[in-house]
């Protein structure tokens, strides 16, 4: 009876909003009508079955598979064991369990990415893959990943740097941001693909995938650093001064009471950022390193799928959702947890 009565008041409650209601009806169930009859017997989804490998893994070794699936059970397990840690706590185990295990996660992440990173590339006893072959999903997850994680505390130390009393610390990290954020993505990437190299020595060559994710860092360092720095700006100075009065020096205060509360306040800006750099890999594809949206322009050019454009573009955007939206619940779950 409750929506009844929202829909008599808010859609048709006059004769010019009932007619409006009706007409948009009519152009959604039209644009639905289309979107079904593409999607069922005009759509030709064989190009998705056939090159879902390609779509996936690039061009990586189909005899080296099971070394994928090694890292994907890894980084399950992990997902799976993180996930149930930020859930409320029912039982005295669970308990127990947690305040063991929350103080091990971060080295057995760090740890474990050693040992996914071993397993995709090989060397140490395994057959060594080209970075040339790491296409598709795989790069593009692997390079939004390392990028994440270094961008952070890159961005972090900007933007306290940022805010330092000291005059060169404070000058360094404003130049830095401002000159980065006033650039675009593809010109950073495009300097370190092609400009990075001639700074290094001679027998010095970093791979593209380095070249790659310096770019994606670079950048990324200094939007996070601005939005470090609106958390650390909305923190009461009187709070860092009652931690010095209690006889904290400067260096503990920033780390136990500042800074917590600063990522705390930010955490929707900070995946916000998180989840466009994830997007932001697509550029890569325009320096050379085939990701998802470059292994897309790849099957695209195969003869027997020309011009199924529609198709490809809507599997990898559904693929880019996916990601994002996971991104932002987690994020979400995060915050909840946070305010409890």
């Amino acid at each position: 009876m409750n929506k009844l009565k929202w829909f008599k008041k808010n859609l048709f409650n006059n004769w010019y909003n009932t007619v409006l209601t009706i007409l948009c009806l009519v152009f959604l169930f039209w644009i639905l009508k289309g979107i079904v009859i593409w999607v069922f017997t005009q759509a030709q989804w064989r190009v998705i079955q056939v090159n879902i490998h390609l779509f996936l893994v690039g061009r990586f070794p189909k005899s080296l598979y099971w070394r994928l699936w090694i890292v994907l059970g890894i980084i399950t397990t992990l997902s799976v064991i993180t996930w149930s840690l930020f859930t409320k706590q029912q039982n005295i185990i669970k308990r127990k369990f947690s305040k063991f295990i929350i103080p091990l996660l971060a080295p057995i992440w760090l740890l474990s990415f050693a040992i996914n990173i071993w397993l995709i590339g090989g060397g140490f006893g395994l057959k060594s893959v080209s970075t040339n072959l790491w296409n598709g999903l795989l790069l593009t997850l692997l390079m939004a990943v390392i990028s994440i994680v270094l961008s952070f505390p890159i961005g972090v130390l900007l933007a306290l740097g940022r805010t330092s009393n000291l005059f060169i610390i404070s000058w360094f990290s404003i130049l830095y941001i401002e000159i980065v954020r006033g650039l675009p993505l593809i010109g950073i990437l495009f300097i370190a693909q092609v400009m990075l190299p001639l700074f290094l020595p001679a027998d010095l060559r970093l791979d593209r995938l380095i070249r790659g994710i310096a770019g994606l860092v670079l950048f990324s360092a200094a939007y996070m650093a601005e939005n470090v720095r609106g958390g650390l700006q909305s923190i009461p100075r009187g709070q860092a001064e009652a931690a010095k009065a209690l006889g904290l020096n400067t260096p503990l205060v920033v780390i136990l009471i500042i800074l917590p509360q600063a990522l705390r306040a930010v955490i929707p800006a900070i995946v916000g950022q998180f989840i466009g750099l994830f997007k932001d890999t697509s550029l890569l594809s325009l320096v050379g390193l085939v990701e998802l949206t470059g292994i897309a322009r790849s099957i695209l050019a195969q003869p027997q799928f020309l011009g199924r454009y529609a198709e490809v573009y809507i599997f990898i955007g559904l693929i880019y959702w996916v990601f994002c939206y996971s991104m932002s619940l987690a994020s979400r779950r995060l915050e909840k947890q946070l305010s409890n």
